[in-house]
């Protein structure tokens, strides 16, 4: 966003809320499945279980869950909500979009609905399509909600990939406030990398590469792993410089949780500690766009994360795309 823009209201994140599913998959139970170790999944990715949707679970109920969870811990009201985003790359359908199928399970009786396909950035770009309505005047109140159940797309005979993805959703809402919430905003895409982690689709192959998988995941993890780094060590800084702060004064650090030895890469390369960086892929793996939210929910709950405090939010994901937010915590529990 260029500093020049004046924005005619503030936008700041007012409720957050969060859901997995009841039924654990350990890294144990996943060795009776694959030819893998716990020992072995630990030392690798940081990931010691994760949370799996039940056959008749899909993405809009989790997402519906995580909406209920906001509104009982912070006792809001989604009644006047005139705007659903949803960040999901599994929804229950193409169409109709699980933003449509949350306005009718909510009981929100007028509100757009619009769902993001930005893998594992989707809910950093949820708050900031958020906080472009806010910021112009178009909306009022904003849902924002990240949602997965890549359990239902991953191939559990592919021990690279099966012992990573689990399954999640993060709500918030973004309302105008008196004070800036969300502090600057970073984007950036590097689309010839996108055959490195696709699922199939319509199209037979991914820039010019065979699509495989017979529509689950795929994923060249040497590669992403190091596209990974090379963003996040380049884009970081500048959403810090655009946010006018420097990394001291930055209280939490939240990553993509997708692999907790990449974070760690990344803050080594920043000179970031990794006591000040949050992290939700230990107890629920890589959920996608709903990583950033659960981590942002267990440092709540644990009373690490503060109102007035300042977050650097950064989702990288298949595209390949990223994006990121500084944000100034608000939302107080009721």
């Amino acid at each position: 966003m260029p500093t020049s823009y004046q924005r005619p209201y503030y936008a700041a994140i007012t409720a957050f809320g969060a859901y997995v599913p009841n039924r654990i998959v350990s890294n144990k139970d996943l060795s009776e499945i694959v030819e893998t170790t716990d020992e072995w999944i630990v030392q690798r990715t940081g990931i010691r279980e994760r949370h799996i949707a039940d056959p008749s679970e899909f993405t809009s109920d989790l997402c519906y869950r995580a909406a209920e969870n906001m509104i009982r811990r912070f006792s809001v009201s989604l009644a006047d909500v005139d705007m659903i985003v949803v960040a999901t790359i599994t929804p229950d359908h193409p169409m109709p979009s699980v933003a449509a199928q949350l306005q009718a399970r909510l009981g929100i009786e007028r509100a757009g609905a619009i769902d993001l396909s930005a893998a594992c950035a989707g809910f950093v770009y949820g708050i900031q399509v958020a906080t472009s309505f806010v910021a112009s005047g178009m909306a009022q109140k904003v849902l924002v909600v990240g949602g997965e159940t890549l359990s239902k797309v991953t191939d559990y005979a592919d021990r690279s990939t099966c012992i990573l993805f689990g399954d999640g959703a993060g709500a918030c809402l973004v309302e105008p406030a008196a004070q800036p919430g969300v502090l600057a905003v970073g984007n950036h895409t590097v689309g010839h990398a996108a055959h490195l982690l696709y699922r199939a689709g319509l199209r037979p192959d991914v820039q010019g590469t065979p699509v495989s998988g017979n529509g689950c995941i795929v994923q060249s993890g040497r590669e992403v792993f190091k596209l990974a780094v090379q963003t996040l060590e380049a884009e970081v800084p500048r959403l810090l410089a655009e946010a006018g702060l420097t990394a001291s004064e930055l209280d939490w650090f939240v990553p993509h949780s997708a692999n907790l030895r990449l974070i760690e890469s990344v803050c080594e390369r920043m000179g970031w500690s990794m006591e000040k960086t949050l992290f939700s892929g230990e107890w629920y793996g890589n959920t996608s766009s709903a990583s950033i939210p659960l981590a942002i929910q267990i440092a709540v709950d644990d009373g690490r994360i503060q109102p007035g405090q300042t977050l650097l939010l950064a989702g990288f994901g298949s595209g390949f795309v990223y994006a990121g937010a500084v944000i100034r915590w608000s939302a107080i529990l009721a």
